[in-house]
């Protein structure tokens, strides 16, 4: 007799990426379920809070500002990230952001997927980012 096992839809549909969705502030609306336990944060701590609130202070600003000028210009962004988790350690991940648009075409919000970065890019990426805070 074989056993039925359920599965989590949303982590069947997500799969292991770390799926977010910000309105055009940057102010979380949906935090998947990896999201929360990659970060630490429970969903209700995360919706409403702007998703600078995991901005680790060794990232430098200019990276923010190209990813805003590149989404807010309709386009996708990607980059690796250095990310704060609420208990103080961090993570990295390789970003997507895409620009979410209504049947007009406008822009109403952001959705962003995120997956474990490898060693490789995070040791060339922590070298480009340290000069980086070293000019700003």
């Amino acid at each position: 007799m074989s056993k039925i096992i359920p599965i989590d839809e949303e982590y069947f549909f997500d799969g292991n990426v770390i799926i977010s969705q910000t309105d055009l502030k940057g102010v979380i609306t949906y935090a998947n379920k990896l999201f929360c336990s990659v970060s630490g944060y429970k969903a209700q701590e995360l919706i409403g809070q702007p998703h600078n609130i995991l901005r680790h202070p060794d990232m430098p600003r200019a990276v923010f500002a190209k990813m805003w000028e590149t989404i807010q210009g309709g386009q996708a962004w990607n980059g690796l990230v250095k990310n704060l988790r609420k208990d103080g350690l961090y993570y990295w991940v390789d970003t997507e952001i895409l620009p979410i648009r209504d049947e007009d075409e406008n822009i109403t919000g952001y959705i962003a997927a995120r997956k474990a970065a490898s060693r490789k890019d995070i040791q060339e990426t922590e070298e480009t980012y340290k000069k980086m805070l070293e000019t700003e």
